[in-house]
């Protein structure tokens, strides 16, 4: 029988009573399947119930086949090797054994020599060089998921399920993680925001508050499919909204024809010429057919205004946010920052970044690149102040802002609207909600405090503060703002960014992000190299 995973009217809520899924019925076959949702609306959740983590509160899921779930890179015990990953410690042992001279004549027939130079070669497939005996505590975060994605696959289940893989991964391990699934023949289902990543999906899934929808092909089809199902939104609310006022001005024509005819008949019943019996039916006929009359507009007025009001939901839902922002009037030839031979880090004679310069001019947008561990955060950290230069000198020439992973020049304890005012002190209450109403916090959502933002909250809001304001700094300093991101929240960010007209310096490792803001650099580190 072929591999096949079936949801049939699942059930589950979380211990706060919060509704994630009710009668949910999906199927998987064999293929790979990105699936893809706002934050909170149960991605990881839905494949804990597959894999079995989680039990349904009702429903059924049946799985044929056999799954592999890949861990997060951060759940490691102590001693753990890359070998517990692929189940093979105790064959390997076996091995260093037989070696050695040391195991029985039964053991030497169940040893399989392959393995080890197996293992090395999957490490390999995801582009890791490591051994088996390595440990995983020795490993960064970004190799340990490579490490596990790796020993996923070389077990050969029917089913991956894969949570934001090319998270925290440089741009190596991201191509790495990218060509595996590309070239993958049996079932993946692949939580992701990495959009080059789900462009090798034969399926996307969108999950929402509502159910699941399948939309086959990748997320470039997908997409296209959006655009026209906002094309078919739009095309109902102008429908909607005639039918509306057709509605009204119908309504509005027969109130007068009734206030002419029934002018008429009192007039006639005034001058005596008509029995008062028939007046009287005449009458009851007319109030009845009135009645009928407006009960029915009703009927139809009202349909027409909630078809009106769906086809605003679907068309907010579905239209892609789009800023206009104030100039940072920043010239073209003006220098924005200046980076000399800096040398920096956080042990005696151990540097991170060495001889490293850059400048920046005018309203460029530069990326900093690199794998991991070559000193991208460092450098940010050099540019704020945060971190002192061993040598050299870094320069700031400019009034700017710096958003990292946390959001930190927020206070978490305010409103948005509150570390928006202290942002922007020369702002009104009503230039405050203006802007913030632009990066789409209307009302009372304005006043929601930041410790409870989501993360594409977050951001969102660290830019309303920064970007809102009478006049946004000339240069804005991103640290890898994608990073356990949305899609919804990640293309808000990026319409922000595209209407911003300064100067933008910004670490992040993916290339749909990038180009989408029009990044017009690129700047490669590596550990203790000159880069100019």
């Amino acid at each position: 029988m072929p591999a096949s995973i079936s949801l049939s009217n699942i059930a589950w809520s979380t211990p706060e009573g919060r509704t994630l899924f009710a009668n949910l019925s999906l199927n998987f076959e064999t293929g790979r399947s990105g699936l893809v949702g706002r934050n909170g609306v149960g991605k990881s959740t839905l494949l804990h119930l597959i894999s079995g983590l989680l039990k349904p509160q009702a429903g059924k899921v049946s799985v044929v086949g056999t799954l592999g779930l890949l861990r997060q890179a951060a759940q490691v015990s102590p001693g753990e090797t890359v070998a517990d990953l692929f189940g093979a410690s105790e064959r390997l042992d076996l091995l260093r054994r037989a070696e050695a001279g040391l195991a029985s004549v039964e053991e030497l027939a169940s040893a399989d020599w392959t393995l080890e130079a197996r293992i090395e070669a999957a490490l390999a497939r995801v582009g890791l060089s490591a051994e088996p005996a390595t440990a995983l505590k020795a490993l960064s975060g970004g190799q340990r998921t490579r490490a596990g994605l790796a020993a996923l696959v070389f077990g050969a289940p029917d089913f991956i399920l894969l949570d934001e893989p090319t998270n925290n991964l440089d741009r190596n391990g991201r191509g790495a993680v990218i060509d595996l699934l590309a070239g993958w023949r049996s079932g993946a289902i692949v939580i992701s925001h990495d959009r080059e990543l789900l462009d090798t999906m034969d399926a996307i899934v969108e999950l929402t508050s509502l159910g699941a929808t399948r939309y086959g092909g990748n997320w470039s089809l997908y997409r296209e499919r959006k655009v026209t199902e906002l094309a078919a939104a739009r095309h109902d609310l102008l429908d909607a909204e005639r039918r509306v006022l057709d509605i009204a001005q119908k309504a509005q024509a027969t109130a007068e024809r009734k206030a002419r005819k029934d002018g008429a008949g009192k007039s006639k019943a005034a001058k005596g010429d008509m029995p008062r019996i028939l007046i009287g039916g005449l009458k009851n006929r007319a109030e009845n057919t009135s009645g009928e009359n407006i009960r029915l507009a009703e009927r139809r007025r009202a349909q027409a205004e909630a078809d009106a009001a769906a086809a605003h939901e679907r068309i907010e839902v579905l239209q892609p946010i789009s800023l206009k922002l104030p100039s940072t009037g920043l010239p073209p030839g003006k220098a924005v920052l200046r980076i000399y031979r800096l040398t920096a880090g956080y042990e005696a004679g151990k540097p991170i970044i060495a001889d490293f310069s850059l400048d920046l001019t005018g309203a460029e947008r530069v990326t900093i690149s690199g794998g991991n561990g070559t000193g991208k955060t460092t450098l940010l950290k050099a540019i704020s102040g945060k971190l002192k230069p061993w040598l050299g000198n870094v320069s700031v020439l400019t009034a700017y802002a710096m958003l990292d992973q946390q959001v930190g020049l927020l206070d978490a304890e305010a409103s948005i609207r509150d570390n928006f005012r202290r942002i922007n002190p020369e702002a009104d209450e009503n230039a405050c909600r203006a802007a913030l109403a632009r990066f789409m916090f209307r009302a009372d959502a304005a006043l929601q405090v930041v410790g409870s933002l989501s993360g594409g909250q977050l951001l969102r809001a660290g830019l309303a503060c920064v970007l809102g304001g009478k006049v946004p700094p000339a240069l804005l300093i991103l640290d890898e703002p994608t990073n356990h991101l949305d899609i919804d929240a990640i293309e808000a960010v990026e319409a922000g960014l595209r209407a911003y007209d300064g100067a933008l310096l910004v670490v992040s490792h993916d290339q749909a992000f990038l180009e989408a803001i029009g990044i017009t650099r690129r700047v490669e580190m590596a550990a203790c190299t000159n880069i100019r």
